[in-house]
């Protein structure tokens, strides 16, 4: 049900981006509305009877799962782990705010006066990825489980094979491990070289070694941070050499 606060103009501009970004000519507008009104714009409307998207958005986030799922398990023939990790890389928040960008619907999200003010890089990217998988659940009640799997198909799976091909779904700290043991038969190791300011505000140097090789350092706000800078540095320089670890049963890429 629309709510008081939708104009005729608005409602035309949500069918349009449905129509023309979607490809769904929507039987219910209200969904599509729902799922682009955030709930700080619900709070800021407080005597108006006006739906937030967290409820679509709970149905999305399953419905995209279980498609990739569906997708990389009947295509692949991989450990779970492996597979586990290309979903992640799929679905993560980063990935779905990607696939909002290239949707275009920022300018249509409902937020409040004091949200869009203060809206910072971080908090905006879990609304976009909110935002798209609120629309999934809107576009899987309004038009359908296949119409649904066919859009993931397009704004989401087919990320699949630049993710296998560049790595990016693999633990760059385990990955280097793999290769150090494989390639030299070493666990690399991490030694702390200094740390700098204030308990509340630390600054870590760390290397990394290969045996007696450094491949490194790096300076960050964590340990973890600029441990996992270094073992990004450390699996180019393997791959730099032609030493990786590929996978097996590709051939549906």
């Amino acid at each position: 049900m629309l709510d008081a606060t939708v104009t005729r103009a608005q409602i035309e501009e949500y069918r349009k981006f449905g129509r023309e970004k979607l490809g769904a000519d929507f039987k219910d507008i209200s969904l599509l509305i729902t799922a682009l009104t955030h709930r700080s714009f619900v709070n800021e409307h407080r005597k108006i009877r006006v739906d937030h998207n967290e409820r679509l958005e709970f149905l999305g986030d399953a419905i995209l799962e279980m498609v990739v799922t569906d997708y990389i398990y009947r295509r692949f023939n991989q450990d779970e782990g492996v597979m586990t990790a290309w979903r992640s890389a799929l679905v993560r928040t980063e990935s779905n705010a990607d696939a909002g960008e290239k949707l275009g619907y920022e300018p249509l999200i409902r937020l409040s006066h004091g949200e869009k003010d203060g809206i910072v890089a971080r908090a905006r990217t879990s609304i976009l990825a909110d935002c798209y998988e609120a629309i999934i659940g809107a576009l899987y009640i309004d038009q359908g489980y296949n119409f649904v799997v066919d859009f993931i198909h397009k704004h989401t799976i087919y990320k699949l094979r630049g993710i296998i091909e560049d790595e990016s779904w693999r633990d760059p700290k385990s990955y280097f491990q793999e290769l150090a043991q494989h390639y030299d038969g070493i666990i690399p190791h991490y030694h702390t070289l200094k740390v700098e300011g204030p308990d509340h505000d630390r600054i870590y140097t760390i290397a990394l070694f290969v045996g007696n090789h450094k491949v490194g350092e790096a300076t960050a706000r964590s340990k973890q941070k600029a441990q996992v800078e270094l073992a990004q540095k450390g699996v180019r320089m393997y791959k730099a050499a032609g030493k990786t670890l590929p996978l097996h049963n590709l051939e549906n890429l």
